[in-house]
């Protein structure tokens, strides 16, 4: 297994870097309009109605960016949970944790893209 992660961590690598970019720009835009702008009235109204909202996830971008939002961060979870089991346990269970965890990762991915392609 361990041989596996080596071979695949240029690709785990850029998906982290991916998930790092994703929490640090979009996920907190996405959470003060969400969670601040709209409680606070800042927002139109119907900024966030629901056939906004539709039309929004049905557009091709609109679909690539929700996916990002729910896929990236698993990755970037899935590398620090990573790396603190490596400190906390040890490296010699590294190969077990991590391919579980990217494992997770990739099912949870997976499971975004099915739900994005659904709407």
């Amino acid at each position: 297994m361990k041989t596996l992660l080596l071979r695949l961590e240029p690709v785990i690598w850029v998906l982290f870097g991916a998930g790092i970019m994703v929490g640090t720009i979009l996920l907190p835009a996405y959470l003060l309009t969400v969670g601040l702008a709209e409680p606070l009235g800042l927002l139109p109204e119907g900024a966030l109605s629901y056939e906004r909202a539709h039309a929004i996830a049905a557009n091709p971008i609109g679909r690539v960016l929700l996916l990002a939002l729910i896929a990236l961060p698993l990755w970037k979870g899935a590398h620090h949970v990573r790396a603190l089991c490596v400190d906390l346990i040890g490296p010699k269970s590294d190969g077990a944790i991590g391919t579980l965890l990217y494992l997770i990762a990739a099912g949870g991915s997976v499971a975004g893209i099915l739900a994005v392609a659904s709407i």
